[in-house]
């Protein structure tokens, strides 16, 4: 065996996991192609994890009882909190309404891609990709924001709306909740943009955004875990404080005045102008995005 002369770890280097895949196939003999996966950036549709109408309907069961739980100061939440969530939960049809939602987004956005698609000759577009400077989320999916492709041929005729990414187009058509993280938030002619669509996919009450006691995706499942954990102090099981306190976890800020928010008073921000924030990264946007927190911050 050789000897190995050189030994070098870079600090901070860890080729990232992102799991099972299915093979393709393979074009030559250092080229597989694989079946990814993509976590569209920058937005969040509702969900359909309950997988059914019935299985929707079990969730407005456990919804309605949350919302005892919170009646009876029983859920580790704030008051403000709670009372900005109850009306949500006592429609009875909290879970029913997510299912639907997320039904919505997707033939929405399955309509969006084949018209999109679809040239002129009736043949295929590509996919345009810009991933993220962090590729990939914890489960493995490619984090990107996606759009056709268009050859030089066409990109003279079309404007910068023409050619927006389906990642906004969701936002603009409702079906789905802005969901800007930092430091992943769009560039300096994108996030006007996006926010503009925003602002407007929410006033005209578009999609998801057409009762406002509807759930953006990233609300329900905090109010999912806020329920697993009640669940278990209602039934005298011991949490840990990290559990207790875990279904919510993301600062937020506010687009526009760049007001820092504690996680359980993202409500107070405008859901278009929400950005989020996780809490090892706060410092870090504080000082580059120069926000300035809120006097319950601050006084917390």
């Amino acid at each position: 065996m050789a000897n190995v002369g050189i030994f070098w770890t870079p600090a901070g280097f860890n080729i990232p996991d992102i799991g099972t895949k299915a093979l393709i196939d393979v074009t030559d003999g250092d080229t597989p192609t694989i079946q990814m996966p993509i976590r569209m950036l920058s937005v969040d549709t509702p969900e359909v994890t309950a997988k059914s109408e019935a299985g929707a309907a079990n969730v407005d069961a456990k919804f309605l009882d949350l919302a005892g739980w919170i009646e009876a100061g029983r859920a580790p939440a704030s008051p403000a909190f709670c009372s900005y969530i109850l009306p949500k939960l006592k429609t009875g049809m909290a879970g029913t309404a997510q299912y639907n939602g997320g039904r919505g987004a997707s033939a929405w956005y399955k309509a969006e891609m084949e018209r999109r698609l679809t040239k002129p000759n009736g043949k295929k577009r590509r996919l345009f990709v810009r991933v993220a400077d962090a590729p990939f989320d914890n489960y493995g999916r490619l984090l990107a924001y996606i759009a056709p492709f268009y050859d030089e041929a066409e990109l003279p005729s079309l404007s910068r709306e023409d050619r927006a990414t389906f990642n906004l187009g969701l936002v603009a058509s409702g079906w789905a909740a802005p969901f800007i993280l930092f430091p992943s938030i769009p560039g300096e002619l994108d996030l006007p943009l996006f926010v503009e669509k925003s602002v407007e996919a929410f006033a005209d009450k578009r999609g998801h955004w057409a009762d406002a006691m509807n759930m953006p995706g990233y609300e329900y499942r905090m109010v999912e875990k806020l329920h697993q954990v009640t669940k278990k102090l209602v039934a005298g099981e011991k949490v840990t404080s990290k559990d207790r306190y875990g279904w919510r976890s993301r600062y937020c800020a506010d687009i526009s005045t760049k007001e820092l928010f504690g996680p359980e008073d993202y409500m107070s921000v405008s859901p278009p102008l929400r950005l989020w924030i996780w809490p090892e990264d706060v410092q870090d946007a504080v000082s580059k995005l120069n926000l300035i927190p809120s006097g319950r911050i601050v006084g917390a």
